[in-house]
């Protein structure tokens, strides 16, 4: 059930991600809500942070065997833990923001993805 719920609120990270490249007024949920609209300077940014997070929803699916794993067992809770401390950053940063949006939806959805992936790190 955790990779599930993971799952689908990377996939709501992922399309937050792709609308905020594609300039979307949708700012104040991210980087402290300082900026509305992603100034053009920070989409190339974004785009690798968009590939880190389709390569963290691999994973986290990967760690339920509904897909291939092509790494080792070691290695994958490895990179499940590193996405749990990932996400915890995320967590104290979000909840530190600015932003109220940023403060009241986005930690909660860290907090969850931080305890998917440590959870998937002790399946694995």
């Amino acid at each position: 059930m955790h990779i599930v719920i993971g799952a689908i609120l990377l996939v709501g990270v992922i399309a937050l991600s792709v609308l905020l490249i594609l300039g979307f007024p949708l700012g104040e949920l991210t980087m402290g809500g300082k900026q509305k609209v992603w100034p053009k300077e920070m989409r190339p940014i974004a785009i690798g942070q968009l590939v880190l997070q389709v390569f963290a929803l691999y994973v986290l699916i990967a760690s339920s065997h509904v897909i291939p794993v092509i790494i080792n067992a070691g290695f994958h809770r490895a990179i499940c833990i590193f996405f749990a401390i990932l996400f915890s950053g995320n967590l104290v940063m979000n909840a530190f923001s600015t932003s109220k949006k940023e403060k009241y939806i986005m930690t909660p959805c860290s907090a969850i993805e931080a305890i998917c992936f440590a959870w998937a790190a002790v399946c694995v």
